[in-house]
């Protein structure tokens, strides 16, 4: 998901968060849709989250990876057991 689809998320969430305030609060929801979004702004920058991109290349190394070790696992047996 791009930047603009994230910003749109928290718009929506925030706007979500604001409705469900009382109605006697009709002239402090803008105010509170506005700081409801600036604290999901503010906590989503402290989490350290990568790309969907980026954590697909990152599993598909770890995958050869993992492959790799279980073929030298694999050769080692073998050199250990011809071995005199």
């Amino acid at each position: 998901m791009d930047i603009s689809g994230i910003d749109q998320k928290l718009n929506d969430l925030a706007r979500q968060l604001a409705a469900s305030l009382p109605d006697g609060m009709g002239s402090l929801k803008r105010d509170v849709e506005q700081n409801f979004k600036a604290v999901l702004q503010s906590t989503l920058t402290r989490l350290d989250l990568v790309s969907r991109r980026e954590f697909d290349v990152q599993a598909g190394v770890l995958q050869r990876t993992r492959e790799k070790l279980a073929a030298l696992e694999q050769r080692l047996q073998q050199l250990e057991q011809t071995k005199p």
